[in-house]
């Protein structure tokens, strides 16, 4: 039984994760699977500079064995348009997709569980909450930027509310709700699904 995880920016979901971890679980990341692909895929490589043009990537260093992006060029490709976003997506994520499946984890992470259209590849999905104020301060203190700015992340995420409804659980990450026991309870309820669905093959 394959699970995805999810929540907002400031939510606090790699630190579930890393709860996860101390318990032995191993957890796939998305996001750093997308930068290390970037980095090493021929492929990824090629599509990207044919769509982006021949500056997507800075010349390769001697005797290297990874691609470095021009993320100056990246981003102002990415932010000219809804189009170009949603162009590099299509080249990366497929690629992400496919990396999930081929690394046999049962747990990922991703922040954009069901933007990507990965959350087709889990069987449930545990999202990680908190209150905005909350969130908001996290994200202040974490990275050193201005509530404005971590207002517009916000704001280019799917609502809570709307992830909430679609998961199939909830880890209340609010400073104040206990984690570990959340944690514990889910992972006996994700078993418990486990050894049913087991079962009934």
């Amino acid at each position: 039984m394959k699970t995805g995880i999810t929540g907002g920016i400031g939510s606090g979901k790699s630190y579930v994760c890393r709860r996860l971890a101390a318990r032995g679980i191993e957890v796939y990341d998305c996001d750093a699977a997308a930068k290390r692909l970037i980095r090493t895929s021929p492929d990824i490589r090629r599509q990207l500079t044919e769509l982006i043009g021949p500056d997507a990537y800075l010349p390769a260093e001697p005797d290297s064995t990874e691609y470095q992006l021009n993320k100056a060029a990246v981003t102002r490709f990415l932010l000219a348009s809804e189009a170009n976003a949603k162009a590099i997506d299509a080249i990366v994520h497929p690629a992400v997709f496919g990396d999930f499946e081929a690394s046999g984890m049962q747990w990922m992470e991703s922040a954009i569980l069901y933007e990507s259209g990965i959350s087709r590849l889990v069987d449930c999905v545990v999202v990680v909450t908190a209150p905005d104020e909350i969130r908001i301060q996290r994200v202040i203190q974490r990275d050193g930027i201005t509530r404005e700015r971590v207002k517009q992340w916000m704001d280019r995420q799917w609502p809570q509310d709307e992830v909430r409804r679609r998961a199939d659980y909830e880890i209340v990450n609010d400073g104040q709700a206990d984690i570990d026991s959340q944690i514990a309870a889910l992972l006996a309820d994700i078993h418990s699904q486990d050894h049913k669905a087991s079962s009934n093959i």
